[in-house]
């Protein structure tokens, strides 16, 4: 069970290249404990992104405190926190601690998202309900 202070990251556990990045990225002790929730389970924070109208299936989405950050914002601030312990980990700092190529390097990230998982015949998480949605 999360405690306030930890940081959430949900994300798409189906996905192999999400579940991999997620388990791999290190944010490091000063930054807090990281916690992993599957987007296709339900959650409170699952509940709060569907409430405020985030398409997980767009997007990850980190909480720390109060505040989500979406999207390329959530790799950027990962980024931010990471430890830069190991190859991985200094190689996502170099790739996404500056917002204007994070923001180039995610819709890219999400398009080979999409055609793995269509690939791999995995449906759409759809946390916003929206018909017809299902599939990718």
């Amino acid at each position: 069970m999360p405690n306030p202070d930890d940081i959430l990251l949900v994300y798409d556990k189906e996905c192999p290249v999400c579940d991999y990045y997620c388990r791999k990225i290190d944010v490091g002790d000063l930054a807090g404990r990281l916690v992993l929730v599957n987007a296709r389970e339900e959650s409170e924070i699952m509940t709060e992104i569907t409430a405020l109208g985030l398409d997980i299936d767009e997007g990850m989405v980190l909480k720390i405190g109060d505040d989500l950050y979406y999207d390329s914002e959530a790799i950027n601030k990962l980024a931010l926190l990471n430890s830069g312990n190991g190859f991985f980990n200094r190689m996502t700092i170099v790739a996404f601690a500056w917002q204007p190529l994070a923001r180039l390097l995610y819709p890219i990230m999400k398009l080979c998202r999409m055609l793995l998982l269509k690939m791999l015949g995995r449906s759409k998480v759809n946390n916003l309900k929206r018909p017809g949605n299902d599939r990718f």
